[in-house]
């Protein structure tokens, strides 16, 4: 047995503890326990009306609820999660699967897995529950089995070079000099030609590691059939999709329809084949073979044999038109895979039946440096060669279990890979920071390798702003407290800081972010930035989130309130300092980090962000604002 294989055998032991701990989560919040305690738990709305149903993007049934009641109370439903519609009648009432595909503080849809809605619908007294999905983690596991009992082949090779037992290999002769990218673009573009085996693409803050990716893509379609695409989150892949359509190259979005944004969803396989030219008599034949089903169940007990056979024979008829629509649509999707150019879904996702049979020459992994490895394994046992991008200094993948993410399972293949491929490729032009912005990380995570692009040296010129400025709340007493409901930190005289700061610098034409490492503070700065009547021009300019929904984006203006403040100089899951890179790098013109120095200072990292805010003259007290009108 190979080194690779023994961690492959420790891997597959820590996503057992993974799985094992999300389930844990989930059944404290689910089960044994009341309607009432779930809805506290944020896993349950109950009860819920139904105000419309309809039929939705890929022929499904929608319904959309809203919540009637209990408003105040947070909830863990979020696009693309699992969830039951259940009637409050009784137990009678089998419940209705589906995914989420919009979500606010009162209002869900909810695209059913059913090809019909039951009666218990129109009845009332509804609810909707969050469902634990076990289905990712039975593929990974399958992946994981497949890679360690690989004894020769492809697959084996990958796995010896991926873990650094056998070196990479490259060929020579490809040097692209594309008008359209930089001197280290064109690098990364040359390197995915002559990688024969793996390919990695390192890409920082705005170096354009997207763009990169695209253009390598739509040049390796040239020499070859069809490329599978993926990533982690839908979200990344919806982004790929939409850039390589733009280039007008040939895609398929493979997934559920709810996960898809608006954007790609023409280029999903469900409108696809809505669109096809067989897709008309598929639909007549599938209409009519309800009919004869329907026809067939309204038969009751009780009658005779002429009657039955009757029955016996519509519903042989409905079965028969069911086959053959089942056959026109499997060809129909059969036509679509084969005409594309680019089969693009998440990594969980490459397990579509369209695909089970499917091999390809080369697997694309964006934001690699994000997903498990478990996951990655998934696409790569697909393909010949596998090309990976992502930034390892950024966003972690989301391990629930604290003991297997330290035991090995929040370290990426992009990262152990990165580490055996001397001929992995840095971008190093940044497209989006002010220099001022961008130094800081630029030097602590990347070893002052980063540069700005002439583009934001022209676009910042003349520019009066102080594009790095650190406030310091030392002093102010601006205690941190802890919401009881959620055990979430929050601090509120520094969010009434932070908007007072912000209504004061107001730009109309300028996008901003605000950016906070807590739940509880981020509903309190939302709440204020929606009350506060300085924000009624702008206000659909200003987005509150945490640092990982802003992964992947960038804003004009960032805010980030650190929110702690205490004696003990406890600074939580601040400490986990990719994420703050994360943050930091999201800004444009413009970062505003609010703190406090006498929590903060005593770690290494917040003490050196507060001494660069100090060299470049950006460091601020408190006091400056608080009395300011």
């Amino acid at each position: 047995m190979t080194e690779a294989q023994n961690t492959l055998s420790k891997l597959k032991e820590l996503l057992r503890m993974e799985k094992d701990e999300d389930y844990a989560q989930y059944q404290r919040k689910m089960l044994n326990t009341s309607v009432d305690e779930r809805r506290q738990k944020g896993v349950t709305w109950y009860p819920v009306q139904l105000v419309n149903r309809f039929i939705s993007t890929g022929e499904r049934y929608t319904l959309e609820l809203d919540r009637t009641s209990h408003l105040e109370q947070n909830h863990a439903f979020q696009v693309g999660a699992i969830a039951s519609v259940f009637s409050g009648h009784g137990e009678d009432a089998d419940a209705l699967s589906g995914v989420i595909s919009y979500v606010r503080r009162d209002k869900m849809r909810v695209v059913l897995n059913s090809d019909d809605v039951p009666d218990w619908l129109r009845d009332g007294k509804l609810g909707v529950n969050l469902l634990f999905d076990e289905g990712g983690y039975r593929e990974m596991q399958k992946a994981l089995k497949e890679v360690h009992s690989a004894d020769t082949g492809r697959l084996a090779d990958l796995r010896e070079i991926l873990y650094g037992a056998k070196q990479a290999s490259f060929k020579k002769g490809f040097d692209f000099q594309s008008v359209n990218l930089n001197e280290g673009q064109n690098r990364a573009l040359s390197q995915i030609f002559n990688a024969k085996d793996v390919a990695i693409i390192h890409g920082p803050p705005g170096t354009g590691k997207t763009t990169t990716l695209v253009n390598a893509i739509k040049e390796v379609v040239k020499t070859e059939k069809q490329v599978l695409v993926c990533a982690q989150s839908n979200a990344a892949v919806d982004l790929m999709v939409e850039k390589l359509d733009g280039l007008g190259i040939e895609v398929l979005r493979i997934g559920h329809p709810a996960r898809l944004t608006p954007e790609v969803i023409e280029n999903s396989l469900d409108v696809k084949i809505s669109k096809h030219p067989f897709f008309k008599e598929l639909r007549e034949i599938r209409k009519r073979s309800d009919e004869y089903r329907k026809k067939g169940l309204k038969y009751k007990r009780n009658f005779g044999h002429e009657e039955r056979m009757q029955r016996k024979m519509v519903m042989h008829e409905a079965k028969m038109l069911k086959g053959d629509a089942d056959r026109i649509e499997s060809q129909i999707t059969e036509d679509l895979v084969d005409r594309t150019q680019v089969i693009a879904c998440t990594l969980v996702g490459s397990t579509h039946r369209l695909l089970q049979d499917r091999t390809f020459r080369s697997v694309f992994i964006d934001e690699a440096s994000q997903a498990l490895e478990p996951a990655c394994w998934i696409a790569i046992k697909k393909a010949y060669r596998v090309i990976m991008a992502g930034d390892h200094l950024q966003l972690p993948p989301t391990i629930k279990s604290l003991k297997a993410a330290k035991d090995g399972l929040a370290n990426t293949l992009f990262e152990k890979a990165i580490k055996h491929i001397d001929e992995s490729v840095m971008l190093e032009t940044q497209y989006r920071m002010h220099p001022d912005i961008m130094k800081f990380s630029g030097d602590y995570f990347y070893g002052g390798q980063l540069k700005t692009a002439e583009d934001v040296l022209f676009r910042e010129k003349g520019s009066e702003l102080e594009h790095f400025v650190f406030i310091d709340t030392a002093g102010c007493g601006f205690t941190e407290k802890v919401k009881k409901e959620t055990l979430s930190t929050y601090n509120k005289e520094e969010a009434d800081l932070l908007v007072k700061h912000l209504s004061n610098n107001l730009s109309l034409d300028k996008s901003v972010g605000i950016i906070a490492p807590y739940k509880a503070q981020i509903e309190l700065l939302r709440d204020l930035v929606m009350k506060n009547p300085a924000f009624d021009a702008v206000r659909e300019n200003i987005v509150v989130n945490t640092v990982d929904a802003f992964q992947g984006q960038e804003r004009d203006v960032i805010y980030i309130g650190l929110t702690r403040s205490n004696e003990q100089n406890e600074i939580g899951f601040l400490k986990e300092y990719r994420r703050m890179n994360v943050a930091m790098t999201r800004a444009k013109t413009q970062l505003v980090i609010i703190g406090d120095s006498a929590t903060l200072g005593r770690d290494a990292f917040y003490n050196s962000v507060i001494d660069y805010a100090q060299q470049i003259g950006g460091y601020k007290s408190a006091f400056e604002f608080l009395y300011a009108e």
